[in-house]
């Protein structure tokens, strides 16, 4: 970081207030401009079947708009009914010139919360879990007493427990703010018992059940031990042979130790310029995310999942519905529609289900038609690129501008509005953010 960024960022907290940390398992994607790696990659496309919707060269060129906005590297995979476009722009290396590939397996950070709930629900099938029911009812020594009694297996889905999160007090020098926890935290093991007592620890953010919600991860950890409870197996054992085999997954798993299994890019954390240059966080220990949000996974099963669920497959036809009642939840401070671990996305072509996900260093999103024809996945290998102003705001980037474009072209065809615009159409991953606001 330069010194003048530096004194900027620390100008802008020593003046606040307060700083506010709303924190998912990622990030905002909304700012910094960044300097490409100095040997820029082209972008690699495979496809399948004809032209169909998809505009391949439109495409391609979107994907390397994002690598020289900034961004290391992207991977990104799009389908439009049986036709397919896969691509890869930037390194995965910066040090090697590496070049990412399509296939390169990703940590997805909280698109496992969608893996988790579809878990739930296929007990709610089988009548081992109530989704009304408190859950005081099934985990009464973890959560007892009133909460126990108010907040329900719904709550804890669509996140209006108001439980708080952990990720700040897993991760304290984030409140200075610093990189220090990250590292102090890398090879460091979790129990989800720990997270669940740290974020019961906070201040709830309102009353159980009330509207907006409050996105938290500690719900869903809350949900790898109600899944445990009730099948009397290992919440990740059992979302592997459920879920993740069920809907034919060949390269998605929780990774059993820090590495990333497969081919992979490293993950460059930058955390707003306090960490410069970016750090490699690739290698992880991933307890402290669980069955919140520790899963990889490639692009191309990314799409197969979200097809499969959307499609009845790995749940009933009444369980997709359930998942698909949103509520408005507050991530980072901004509003999200959050059904049971999916939220909807409106655009012009359309309403889109899914979810994103970010760890440090890499960030995901994932999006399908209702009936998931229309798909598009993504991964980014750099987060926290953004600037801070003397405000304390982030402030949109290059990146961020040329990410919407390639997902309105992905999802609505070449008729997508251009984002190049003083104003963000949308923000991507609405779910998964670190925001900084000063109050």
């Amino acid at each position: 970081m330069t010194s003048l960024r530096f004194r900027t960022l620390i100008s802008a907290v020593g003046r606040a207030r307060r700083l506010a940390l709303a924190t998912g398992l990622g990030v905002l994607l909304a700012a910094a401009t960044l300097t490409a790696p100095a040997a820029a990659q082209t972008a690699t496309t495979t496809a399948t079947g004809q032209d169909g919707g998809l505009d391949r060269q439109a495409l391609r060129k979107s994907l390397d708009a994002v690598h020289e906005a900034g961004m290391y590297g992207i991977y990104s995979q799009v389908r439009d009914q049986g036709q397919v476009w896969q691509g890869a722009s930037g390194v995965a290396d910066v040090d090697t010139g590496r070049p990412v590939r399509p296939d390169m397996v990703h940590r997805v950070g909280s698109i496992t919360k969608t893996f988790t709930s579809v878990a739930i629900l296929q007990q709610v099938e089988r009548g081992a879990i109530a989704l009304d029911a408190p859950i005081g009812r099934y985990l009464p020594d973890l959560v007892p007493g009133e909460r126990g009694r108010r907040i329900t297996v719904r709550m804890l889905l669509n996140h209006t427990s108001h439980i708080g999160d952990y990720v700040a007090s897993a991760f304290p020098s984030l409140l200075e703010p610093s990189g220090k926890s990250l590292d102090d935290n890398r090879f460091r093991t979790f129990t989800p018992k720990e997270l669940v007592g740290l974020g019961l620890a906070a201040a709830p953010t309102g009353e159980p059940g009330a509207t907006p919600g409050s996105y938290s991860n500690t719900n869903y950890i809350l949900a790898g031990l109600l899944l445990e409870k009730v099948t009397d197996t290992d919440a990740q054992q059992y979302i592997t042979r459920n879920v993740i085999r069920k809907a034919g997954l060949r390269h998605t798993s929780f990774p059993r130790t820090p590495s990333i299994p497969g081919p992979h890019s490293k993950a460059y954390e930058s955390l707003f310029g306090l960490i410069d240059p970016p750090r490699d966080y690739s290698v992880y220990n991933m307890s402290w995310a669980g069955t919140a949000g520790a899963i990889v996974s490639t692009m191309d099963d990314l799409n197969r999942f979200y097809r499969a669920l959307l499609r009845g497959e790995l749940v009933g036809a009444a369980q997709v519905a359930e998942m698909q009642k949103t509520v408005t939840v507050l991530a980072g401070g901004a509003p999200i529609n959050y059904g049971l671990g999916l939220y909807s996305l409106d655009l012009p072509c359309g309403r889109f289900w899914g979810h994103d996900g970010g760890v440090f260093g890499m960030i995901t999103q994932s999006l399908s038609s209702p009936d998931g024809s229309r798909q598009l996945s993504f991964g980014i290998n750099r987060a926290k690129y953004q600037q801070i102003d003397e405000n304390g705001q982030l402030v949109p980037s290059p990146i961020d501008f040329a990410l919407v474009d390639h997902l309105f072209l992905s999802l609505c065809g070449t008729t997508a509005p251009e984002a190049k615009s003083s104003r963000l159409p949308l923000t991507p991953f609405p779910a998964d953010r670190l925001a900084v606001s000063v109050r």
